[in-house]
């Protein structure tokens, strides 16, 4: 019995473009927020900033005061300093190999940037931020933050020098780091040439695998940095193997078979409620920073 998950495509980042003032990314996933993406829910759009340098300043780039409602935001730092308020008083900054899984739920406004110290150094910036859906019965639910540091994500060694980091889910029997709504894996892949690493989720997850950098080779098709690999339903496993040193993104989860409605940063289930939702951020009952 043939247990791979087969390639149905392979899709191309999509160009370069700035998120506020600080963060130059290219969306990966396909589609946007649009109900018939049930091809990759619970996933709704993944940006990846790839390696990139910012000069110093005395101003801390990045992105403003904004709102959110009805999904979760995953930010994942590979280089850098960022730092993160909300409205909620939450307040963290993230180091290299730091996560952050904020739920905005019934709504929330932060602002993301710069730290102020990295910032009037400058330097090498890499990170990637993914949304995720959130289920009708959670979406609204309190809003909170995970911040996750390095130490407390779980690593699985799959060779010398390679290994996963087990964000959300579990792999190999290691249970991620972060709290979820729903069943979902979100795994950060990081492997040397030639090494191989075999991942295995249920049948009726949706599946993605996001290239950030280097090549891999995913049960017989290839990809390189910023192409993302989608899979079919049937088949369970999916075997890695590494043509260049390679860090991958992995993303499974169960879908969440209701329909979206999307404006900007709100997501939610009818029309109805996203005119309400953005009556509620004028109105401020989505709080304020301090």
């Amino acid at each position: 019995m043939n247990t791979q998950k087969h390639v149905s495509q392979i899709v191309i980042a999509a160009a370069p473009h700035m998120v506020g003032d600080g963060f130059r990314v290219q969306s990966t996933l396909p589609g946007g927020t649009r109900s018939e993406n049930n091809r990759i829910s619970p996933f709704i759009m993944m940006d990846y900033g790839a390696p990139n340098y910012i000069p110093p300043t005395n101003k801390p780039r990045g992105v403003g005061a904004h709102p959110h409602k009805g999904f979760e935001t995953v930010t994942i730092v590979y280089q850098g300093e960022f730092e993160h308020r909300d409205s909620t008083g939450s307040h963290g900054i993230l180091n290299p190999g730091d996560v952050q899984w904020m739920t905005a739920g019934a709504g929330i406004v932060h602002d993301e940037k710069f730290s102020e110290a990295f910032s009037k150094l400058g330097g090498k910036v890499e990170m990637a931020q993914l949304w995720v859906n959130l289920p009708k019965a959670y979406k609204n639910s309190k809003p909170a933050y995970q911040n996750l540091t390095k130490e407390e994500i779980p690593v699985v060694k799959v060779g010398d020098e390679s290994y996963v980091r087990v964000i959300a889910g579990e792999f190999k029997g290691n249970k991620g780091a972060a709290s979820t709504f729903s069943p979902l894996n979100v795994l950060d892949v990081h492997l040397k040439k030639g090494d191989n690493v075999t991942v295995a989720f249920p049948q009726h997850f949706n599946t993605a695998i996001v290239v950030l950098q280097g090549k891999a080779d995913f049960n017989g098709q290839s990809a390189k940095s910023v192409e993302t690999v989608l899979f079919e339903k049937d088949g369970t496993d999916i075997t890695i193997t590494a043509l260049e040193d390679a860090t991958m993104i992995v993303l499974s989860g169960e879908p969440i078979d209701e329909p979206i409605f999307a404006y900007g940063p709100f997501v939610l289930n009818t029309e109805d409620e996203l005119s309400a939702a953005i009556d509620d951020y004028n109105a401020g009952k989505m709080g304020f920073l301090n």
